[in-house]
C-alpha cells in the first residue's frame, strides 16, 4: 500500500492557510477577506498597487494554474497581465461576491484534486512543462496564499485609517470640540 502522509500533510495546509480560524500564522485567507465591502476591495492605497479585488482574482488565477498541472495539462499558462492581474474599475456587490465564490471554488477543486491522488509519488515527478517538482508547486501556492493574505490584511488596514483619518479631518472644522469623539 502507498502512503499519501505528506499528501494529507499538504491538504492540511492549504485549508489552514484558506480558511483556519486558528492559524498560527494569524488571519487566514478567508479571515482576511472578512468585512470588506465591494468599495474597500476596489480601492487602492496608492496608484501604483493592486487593490484587493484584483489580488483575489490573481489569488484564484495561480490556484486554477496549479489545478491545471495538478490534471496534466502542460500547456496551460497565465503570464500575462490580461490573465494574471485582472484590472477592476469598478466593483459592485455582485463582482465582489463573484470574485470570492470564485476563489472558494478554486479552493473546493484544489483540495479535490489532491484527495483523488493514489500516493505520495507524483510529489516528485516534474510539473508538466515546468522545471520543478508537485511538491515545490503544492508548497508554492501555498507560500503565495500566505504573503497575499498579508497583503489584503495590511492593504485593508491601511484604507480603513486612511478613511477614519479623512473623516478625522474633514470633521476638524466642525462643532465638536478638542478631545470630542465626533463620531
Amino acid at each position: 500500500m502507498d502512503n499519501r502522509d505528506e499528501t494529507l500533510r499538504i491538504i492540511d495546509l492549504i485549508n489552514d492557510t484558506y480558511e483556519s480560524e486558528e492559524a498560527w500564522h494569524g488571519p487566514s485567507l478567508v479571515g482576511s477577506l472578512r468585512d470588506i465591502s465591494p468599495a474597500l476591495a476596489e480601492a487602492r492605497l496608492t496608484p501604483n498597487t493592486h487593490s484587493i479585488a484584483e489580488i483575489v482574482y490573481h489569488l484564484t488565477t495561480w490556484r486554477i494554474f496549479v489545478a491545471r498541472k495538478l490534471q496534466g495539462d502542460k500547456d496551460f499558462e497565465i503570464r500575462t497581465p490580461e490573465k494574471d492581474w485582472k484590472v477592476f474599475g469598478m466593483v459592485d456587490e455582485f463582482e465582489w461576491e463573484t470574485l470570492q465564490m470564485e476563489l472558494s471554488l478554486s479552493q473546493d477543486e484544489l483540495v479535490s484534486l489532491l484527495e483523488q491522488t493514489e500516493d505520495d509519488a507524483y510529489l516528485e515527478e516534474l510539473v508538466p512543462g515546468k522545471n520543478y517538482s508537485y511538491y515545490t508547486l503544492l508548497h508554492g501556492i501555498i507560500h503565495h496564499d500566505l504573503y497575499h493574505a498579508g497583503q489584503i490584511s495590511l492593504i485593508k488596514k491601511g484604507l480603513t485609517l486612511r478613511n477614519f483619518e479623512e473623516r478625522d479631518v474633514d470633521t476638524f472644522d466642525s462643532d465638536y470640540g478638542y478631545g470630542q469623539d465626533p463620531y
